[in-house]
């Protein structure tokens, strides 16, 4: 069996791509606070600005492209059992070539329905318009989880890390919950990696890595490959 090995991401790795993270928006768009944007109480509010919000993002990450960081945790699968538990909702660890994507706040190029959680459609153009239904009548909604939303995959993303022999953690701060707990979950015996260019704490018994992702993982990729 080959080495088992647990890649968590956060919007550091897609910034590099040229995507915006919330921070880089300073808790505003376009004068809405992004609670308003990202929320069930602001969908029920005003969907037509919670919509135009999303397809803003969506155009964004049709345009974007991989970085050297993506494409390097990719490259993992050559010698190891990789899965990439990812808290960014682009698709730029699928493009880059990972196999095995779990994204725990759901997915920007999937709409679903407002009314049946489990509706979820893969989209065909950028856009999602009021008066785009479900086939039970009910507007469509990206498939993303807001603030106050459960997150997805968790118990299966805890179970991954548990069996890990490696854990190579990049660009989250580790302050939205509770997908960020899920570091604690690695076993004592892994080896634990974390990459970041400007985190306050460092979670116990990881290794800090201080830099980009760009900067940072495909150097420490190539000795991990080097190694197995």
């Amino acid at each position: 069996m080959k080495p088992r090995i647990v890649v968590f991401t956060g919007a550091g790795v897609s910034a590099e791509s040229g995507l915006k993270t919330f921070r880089d928006m300073g808790g505003l768009w376009h004068e809405h606070r992004l609670e308003d944007v990202a929320s069930p109480e602001g969908w029920r509010r005003d969907p037509a600005t919670v919509l135009r919000f999303y397809n803003e993002r969506r155009l964004g990450v049709l345009a974007a492209r991989p970085n050297a960081a993506h494409a390097a945790i990719a490259r993992l699968e050559e010698r190891y059992d990789v899965v990439v538990i990812t808290q960014n909702i682009d698709d730029l660890h699928e493009r880059a070539g990972s196999s095995r994507v779990l994204h725990v706040h759901g997915e920007i190029l999937k709409a679903r329905s407002s009314a049946d959680d489990s509706r979820i459609y893969p989209m065909t153009g950028a856009l999602i318009e009021i008066g785009d239904l479900c086939e039970l009548g009910s507007q469509l909604r990206p498939d993303v989880v807001w603030f106050g939303e459960n997150v997805r995959h968790l118990r299966e993303s805890a179970q991954h890390f548990a069996q890990a022999d490696k854990v190579l953690a990049i660009g989250t701060s580790l302050t939205v919950w509770p997908a960020a707990g899920l570091v604690d979950h690695a076993p004592a015996g892994a080896e634990r990696v974390f990459v970041s260019p400007d985190l306050q704490e460092v979670p116990d018994d990881y290794r800090f890595l201080r830099g980009t992702a760009v900067e940072t993982v495909p150097g420490l990729v190539e000795e991990w490959l080097a190694q197995a």
